[in-house]
């Protein structure tokens, strides 16, 4: 919440939709039970790493793959500074992100396709589910 306070990027509700996304995922997918693992950063694509020419969507991809199977290092944060600002600037929350990567799985090239759509103009900002 840190960043909450010094940015004003996200509230309350923005965390309470992340963690409800991540409940569900957990009962619904994982069937209440935890990997056991977590993700060391070093694993995860590099910031300046691309996607078809969209820097830091493959880390973000990532990022909140490990987030929903609750496998984050400590020391990341899925809504971190990078994050907030990649997001806002592709008119998509960090919820919507969240349910968009559950829903399309392993499919990156349609979260790629789902992200340029929301950020090409006149798209709509649809809320999460």
């Amino acid at each position: 919440m840190d960043d909450a306070l010094e940015y004003g990027d996200f509230d309350f509700e923005t965390v309470l939709a992340d963690t409800d996304i991540r409940r569900r995922y957990f009962i619904e997918v994982m069937g209440g039970k935890s990997t056991g693992r977590i993700v060391p950063m070093h694993q995860l694509p590099a910031k300046s790493a691309k996607v078809d020419g969209i820097a830091w969507l493959p880390r973000l991809i990532a990022k909140a793959r490990i987030k929903l199977r609750g496998e984050m290092d400590p020391d990341l944060m899925y809504t971190c500074t990078g994050d907030r600002p990649f997001l806002r600037d592709h008119h998509m929350t960090l919820p919507q992100f969240l349910q968009l990567v559950w829903d399309e799985g392993d499919a990156d090239q349609a979260i790629v396709g789902t992200v340029r759509k929301a950020a090409a103009p006149g798209s709509f900002r649809a809320s999460p589910r």
